[in-house]
């Protein structure tokens, strides 16, 4: 029996690591053109001229990189009567309390919930985005539809925002799972530890074998 348990592969951990680049690339960009105050970001790409064109371009690629993590993970972050139950008991979470917690799948309740969030603020980025291109989709839009969609699209960014630096906290507040998106691998003690559920398919599986 092997020691540790792949959790990621290389595939899926090099996707994330470039949807994660591009995430920062198009948040840098986007700041530089959200406020005259920030516009001093708009230097790490060029100037503004090439800010205004690379941002599009980045979000796209952020957007159609993360699709196939969606496509990828999405039966695994599907919410069941297990996820309700652990959201109660959000005080043993804060408190690091798992043995009271019901057994956790792949992904624990708050990983779900962020990922469809994740997901949602993609989307109203994508089409909100799209909108506000003004090179290639402007002149098929009214001025009112653009002023909306740039609402919508500022709000989602700073959404977008706080979930990822909650995502990153996460990780790095949980031990072992930054480790686990780099290497690809974690112990069977903290499969067993954080995702209990997951460890018996994991370790059901491999006996098959």
């Amino acid at each position: 029996m092997k020691r540790d348990i792949q959790r990621y592969t290389a595939g899926e951990r090099s996707n994330h690591w470039l949807v994660a680049i591009l995430f920062v690339f198009a948040a840098l960009s986007g700041l530089a053109l959200f406020h005259p105050a920030l516009f001093w970001l708009s230097e790490l790409f060029g100037g503004g001229v090439w800010t205004r064109i690379l941002h599009p371009f980045l979000g796209v690629a952020m957007f159609l990189l993360f699709l196939w993590l969606v496509l990828r993970f999405a039966r695994h972050n599907l919410l069941d009567k297990g996820d309700g139950q652990w959201l109660r008991q959000w005080r043993d979470v804060v408190g690091n309390r798992e043995e009271r917690l019901p057994p956790v799948g792949r992904y624990n309740a708050g990983q779900k919930l962020l990922f469809w969030v994740l997901l949602l603020c993609m989307l109203v980025l994508l089409g909100s985005g799209i909108l506000m291109w003004r090179e290639y989709f402007g002149p098929l839009f009214g001025i009112e539809s653009i002023r909306l969609a740039s609402l919508l699209h500022a709000f989602a960014a700073w959404v977008l925002i706080v979930c990822i630096i909650v995502h990153i906290y996460a990780g790095f507040w949980v031990k072992g799972s930054v480790g686990a998106m780099l290497s690809g691998w974690v112990s069977r003690g903290w499969a067993r530890k954080h995702h209990g559920a997951w460890y018996k398919q994991v370790s059901k599986d491999s006996g098959k074998h």
